[in-house]
């Protein structure tokens, strides 16, 4: 059976790409099943940047086809911070709550029509001996003042989807995907797995 690297140690976006690519008679696995992973330094300015140096570089190292995600919450009224930043916003170590906590109180004078943000993905498709490929997602939202729900992780319990009318923690992971800015990177990804597998 093929395997299809992720390059990431988030079980969240492991489970999403699982849930989205075993159908396809591949083995999904992550930098979790790595004996060695590094830690990719994630320089760039954007999200592609940051893909794409990372999908590259795990490639180099396996031999093998890698996806790498770099992705963030875009806050209008923040100037488009966290963006590149997001997993570390409130700090070295990653702290989804920290982060939140943080976002939280930049907000918290800003009123609801100014709420504006997006989340946005970006995935680089790292294959030895091709151009690396790039696919995006987009799912637009507000802020919301204060945490809603328990599924999925980062920023899902303050990003608020107005056309479900709840946050993207009390999404499903079905309702989720339909409406996320890496289920729609997968989308297109999906769209073009024939050409690039």
């Amino acid at each position: 059976m093929r395997k299809l690297l992720i390059a990431t140690k988030n079980e969240g976006k492991v489970k999403e790409f699982k849930r989205r690519f075993e159908s396809e008679n591949l083995t999904v696995i992550s930098l979790l099943d790595l004996e060695e992973a590094p830690d990719v330094a994630e320089t760039g300015s954007t999200f592609a940047e940051n893909a794409v140096l990372k999908a590259e570089a795990i490639m180099r190292l396996t031999n093998q086809p890698v996806i790498a995600d770099d992705s963030g919450l875009v806050v209008d009224a923040l100037d488009g911070d966290p963006g590149v930043y997001s997993a570390r916003y409130a700090g070295l170590e990653k702290d989804d709550e920290a982060n939140i906590d943080k976002v939280l109180n930049e907000m918290k004078d800003i009123p609801e029509e100014k709420r504006t943000a997006s989340f946005q993905c970006v995935l680089a498709v790292a294959i030895p001996d091709n151009k690396t490929e790039i696919f995006s997602g987009k799912c637009n939202g507000t802020i919301a003042f204060e945490r809603s729900g328990i599924n999925g992780f980062g920023y899902d319990p303050i990003f608020y989807v107005p056309s479900y009318g709840k946050t993207m923690a009390e999404l499903s992971p079905d309702e989720k995907n339909a409406v996320s800015h890496r289920g729609k990177a997968l989308d297109r990804l999906e769209e073009n797995f024939k050409e690039l597998f």
